[in-house]
């Protein structure tokens, strides 16, 4: 059940934000994968949203049947719209074998950085990344992928399938967006305004490592090989989404055989499940589509502006870990909760604003598919 292929000939229904990234995703889409679609025996009906949730209310109501994929041709907020869509459906179950496809139409375009990572293929950005893309959907090979549930103290709840962040990366995201014309280049922009006003940010983060389960400790380096999670049988109501069974709730201490972080003061917290934070970012060069893990990365105060840009900039290889940086923390998780102490500073969810509150995670494994290339 972890592979499959699409069938021949395919039905496809492509949600497409023409004002993604600098606002060329419909032209590229016209240019470069229809015709490669066309030759791959794929038949598309193009949907182009019109304002935010439109592709959230479309899949939603929609009846999916008609379509043997959805292709989502933004950046990575409009999958994000489309997961938290399909999860709200009463036949969330089904609809979720559903194979996604992801072609690069916006700034970040992390998840399909990643694939193409996964996938072995050369790194490349652009039109390249976009062809690569293509290729995989006309190949039609699909596997399973993780979503992490996230829940917030005010009482929401979303399915992300790329990240959760909070401090000086969620900033540069965020406060980059006035920059969107400049498509990938605003995140060096943004970056580079961001470390002139450094923040640091207080809270407690907790989480359940990995090691925890298998009877060791946190290894800060080298792949992790998980087993799956056990979902508690006859728990959950019919329709209703999967249950949170390794949280305790928001207000209550975590469990006992969690980790509390013993530092209170943060420039960063990430949590992140695919290899790519953007194009040229490769975070979690470990991660991979059905892991069963989030890698979550967190650093302390007391960082140099100067240490901190070095970081990045061994991010674009993925050798960021090999500096040793004593302010950089790793381990792998199943879950996790972080506690602002105040309401400072954005967080983000798959590149997408929260208000700053409490919020804690569990990862779901093998929850929905996407189109991988092998």
């Amino acid at each position: 059940d972890s592979y499959g292929v699409l069938p021949r000939p395919c039905r496809t229904l492509v949600l497409l934000n023409p004002q993604s990234g600098s606002g060329r995703a419909l032209d590229d889409f016209q240019a470069v994968v229809q015709p490669m679609l066309a030759e791959a025996d794929i038949t598309t009906t193009v949907f182009v949203t019109e304002r935010a949730h439109h592709a959230h209310e479309k899949v939603r109501d929609e009846d999916l049947s008609q379509w043997d994929t959805l292709v989502v041709m933004s950046g990575d907020g409009l999958l994000f719209e489309v997961v938290n869509g399909l999860m709200e459906r009463p036949d969330w179950k089904e609809a979720m074998k559903k194979p996604l496809c992801i072609l690069p139409g916006g700034s970040g375009n992390a998840l399909a950085a990643s694939i193409n990572y996964y996938a072995g293929y050369d790194h490349v950005a652009k039109k390249k990344l976009l062809t690569n893309c293509t290729f995989i959907l006309c190949k039609g090979l699909y596997t399973q992928m993780d979503l992490v549930s996230l829940s917030t103290a005010s009482g929401k709840r979303f399915f992300s399938f790329l990240g959760f962040g909070w401090g000086f990366i969620s900033d540069v995201d965020i406060d980059s967006e006035k920059y969107r014309w400049l498509g990938s280049a605003r995140f060096t922009l943004g970056t580079l305004q961001c470390l002139a006003k450094l923040r640091v940010y207080q809270g407690r983060l907790s989480y359940l490592p990995v090691a925890a389960e298998q009877g060791g400790s946190p290894a800060p380096h080298g792949p992790v090989t998980n087993g799956h999670l056990p979902q508690p049988a006859g728990t959950e109501a019919p329709g209703s989404p999967p249950p949170d069974s390794l949280l305790a709730p928001l207000g209550q201490p975590v469990p006992a055989h969690w980790t509390v972080v013993p530092e209170e003061e943060f420039v960063l917290v990430y949590a992140i499940y695919q290899s790519h934070l953007g194009t040229n970012l490769l975070m979690a060069p470990a991660a991979r589509l059905h892991d069963g893990c989030i890698h979550l990365f967190y650093m302390k105060a007391g960082i140099s502006r100067v240490t901190l840009l070095k970081l990045f900039l061994a991010m674009s290889r993925g050798t960021h870990l090999d500096l040793n940086c004593p302010h950089l923390c790793y381990v792998p998780v199943r879950a996790f909760r972080l506690e602002p102490r105040v309401a400072a500073g954005v967080m983000t969810v798959d590149g997408e604003a929260l208000a700053c509150e409490p919020v804690q995670g569990q990862v779901h494994p093998r929850l929905c598919r996407v189109l991988s290339g092998s």
